[in-house]
C-alpha cells in the first residue's frame, strides 16, 4: 500500500512505497503533491522558510533587549536599540527580502536543477550525509565573506554600499541583513555559491540540506549581530568560533574582524591585530581595577569610547578617500 497514491503526481515513481517514508518525508511529498508545480512549490517554501527563520530568530533578541536583567551580558550596554530603530531596520530588511532575495529564491529551483540538485525527490538525506556538506558550506562562506567584506570596506564600495550596514555601531539581531541591496546580493553569493559548486562537482546534494545550511547560517548571522556575549555562547566552547563578541568589535571599531563564522581568516590575514590588542589591554586594565564592578565598568566604557572614536576616524578617512577619487574621475 502506498502513501497518498491516488494523488501522487507524475514527479514521483508510482511504484514507490510511500508508507516506508519518515514523517518529514511524507510532509515533503505532500507539499509538492499539493502545489503540483515544483518551481512554485520550491520558491514558496524557500521564501517562507527564510522569513520564518529570520524573524523567528530575531524575536528572542528583541525580547532580551527589552529586559534590563540581560544588560550584564550586553557588549555595549549603553546602546540599546529603540523600538523606532528596530522598526526602521525591519523596513529596510523587508525591502531587501522582497526586492533582492525573493526573485533569486523564486528562480532557485530551475537553477538548482541545472546544477543537478535534488529538490522534490524523496527520501530526504540523512544527518550523516548532511553534516559534512554543511560544514564545508560554512568554511566556504566564511572565506568568501572574509574577502568580499574587505572589498566592501574599500572607499567607493564602502561609501555607496556598505556604509548602510555600519549605521549601528552597536548591532542588534534584526540588523544582520540591514544592508544595501547590492551588499545583500554580493555577500549572499557566498551563501548559495558553496552548495551550487559542491552540487556541480559531486552531483550529490538535496535542497533539504540547503535549507538546513541556510537556517544555521541565518542563526549564525543574527546571533553575531545580537550584541550579547553570554557565558554559554558558542565561542566559549569553540575558540575558533567568531560569535557576537568578535563581530561586535568590527561594528564598534570599524576595522578588523571581517570573517563571519570563524576566526581563522582574520588570524591568518592579520586583520584581528587591533581586536586582540584591545582585548588584551582591556583584560589587563580590568585586572588593575580590582574586584570593583563599578571600576571595571568604568574602564570598559573608557576603552569602548576610545575604540569607537578611532573607528569613526578610520571610517571618515575611507569616505574622504572615496570622495577624492570620485572628484578626480569627474
Amino acid at each position: 500500500m502506498s502513501y497518498n497514491s491516488t494523488v501522487a503526481p507524475s514527479l514521483y515513481d508510482p511504484s514507490m512505497d510511500f508508507d516506508s517514508l519518515s514523517w518529514a518525508e511524507k510532509q515533503w511529498f505532500s507539499w509538492y503533491s499539493f502545489i503540483g508545480n515544483p518551481v512554485l512549490a520550491t520558491g514558496l517554501m524557500s521564501f517562507l522558510m527564510h522569513e520564518i527563520v529570520y524573524f523567528g530568530r530575531c524575536i528572542p533578541w528583541i525580547i532580551i533587549d527589552a529586559i534590563p536583567y540581560f544588560r550584564r551580558w550586553k557588549l555595549q550596554p549603553a546602546k540599546i536599540p529603540s523600538p523606532q530603530e528596530q522598526w526602521e531596520c525591519t523596513k529596510q530588511v523587508l525591502f531587501s527580502h522582497f526586492m533582492v532575495e525573493l526573485p533569486v529564491i523564486w528562480l532557485f529551483h530551475p537553477m538548482a536543477e541545472v546544477f543537478g540538485m535534488r529538490t522534490y525527490e524523496v527520501p530526504l538525506p540523512s544527518l550523516r550525509e548532511m553534516a559534512p556538506q554543511v560544514a564545508l558550506f560554512f568554511v566556504f562562506e566564511d572565506m568568501f565573506h572574509y574577502f568580499a567584506h574587505q572589498a566592501l570596506h574599500y572607499g567607493p564600495m564602502y561609501k555607496y554600499i556598505h556604509k548602510i550596514h555600519h549605521k549601528y555601531s552597536a548591532p542588534f539581531g534584526l540588523a544582520a541583513e540591514y544592508a544595501h541591496p547590492a551588499e545583500v546580493a554580493i555577500l549572499g553569493t557566498g551563501t548559495i555559491a558553496g552548495p551550487l559548486l559542491y552540487c556541480y562537482f559531486t552531483g550529490n546534494l538535496h535542497i533539504f540540506t540547503m535549507y538546513v545550511w541556510i537556517t544555521l547560517r541565518l542563526f549564525q548571522a543574527i546571533d553575531a549581530h545580537s550584541g550579547y556575549d553570554f557565558p554559554w555562547s558558542l565561542q566559549h566552547f569553540l575558540p575558533f568560533w567568531a560569535g557576537a563578541e568578535h563581530h561586535d568589535f568590527h561594528h564598534m571599531a570599524f576595522t578588523n574582524n571581517f570573517s563571519t563564522s570563524f576566526r581563522w581568516c582574520d588570524y591568518i590575514g592579520g586583520t584581528d591585530d587591533k581586536y586582540r590588542a584591545y582585548a588584551s589591554r582591556l583584560k589587563e586594565a580590568k585586572k588593575m581595577a580590582g574586584s570593583s564592578k563599578e571600576k571595571q565598568a568604568e574602564v570598559e566604557r573608557k576603552f569602548m569610547a576610545e575604540a569607537e572614536a578611532e573607528g569613526l576616524r578610520a571610517e571618515a578617512e575611507v569616505i574622504r578617500s572615496a570622495t577624492q577619487k570620485t572628484t578626480k574621475v569627474q
